[in-house]
């Protein structure tokens, strides 16, 4: 039997946090699903097909899938024969977040689990948004996202400027 675990987030843009927990995945699962979701809580930097791309552009096609989600987690996660969902952990704020929607998806439903995974130490201050916020007054963001993304990045942010 195929151990398949759904990865959902934003990833705008993908951070070496994010890059941590989908290497540490691949080692738990047979294959990983990161599904790239329109947040409509969020206004995104990057468009859902510029996300996918950069997702894909540092991932290991031979175990992991990516794909974007629109609907309800656990819905994807049964469409996808996944039986695993994983979350990243940054510090107790997000668990307290997290823990609300496990248990949501646990009672919706009760054969997908929710596998946590604490980010390394050295990426646990670091979020999508504070990594844009740097960015955008012009810090040096190259340790906290892939090169090729840093450059996407820096790219969008002089992007913006100009308009």
């Amino acid at each position: 039997m195929t151990r398949i675990a759904v990865y959902p987030g934003s990833f705008d843009p993908l951070t070496n946090g994010h890059l941590d927990i989908i290497q540490r995945s691949c080692a738990l699962f047979d294959k990983l699903i990161v599904a790239v979701a329109h947040n409509q809580r969020k206004q995104p930097l990057f468009s859902l097909e510029e996300r996918i791309a950069m997702v894909r552009s540092v991932s290991d096609p031979a175990k992991v899938e990516v794909d974007m989600i629109d609907g309800l987690l656990v819905d994807y996660a049964h469409t996808k024969g996944a039986s695993a969902v994983v979350r990243g952990l940054r510090a107790v704020a997000d668990f307290e977040y997290e823990f609300q929607m496990t248990l949501m998806n646990r009672r919706l439903a009760p054969d997908v689990e929710t596998v946590f995974l604490m980010t390394r130490d050295d990426h646990s201050f670091v979020s999508s948004s504070l990594v844009k916020e740097v960015a955008s007054f012009g810090g040096n963001v190259d340790e906290f996202v892939p090169p090729a993304i840093a450059a996407q990045l820096k790219a969008r942010i002089a992007e913006r400027a100009k308009k």
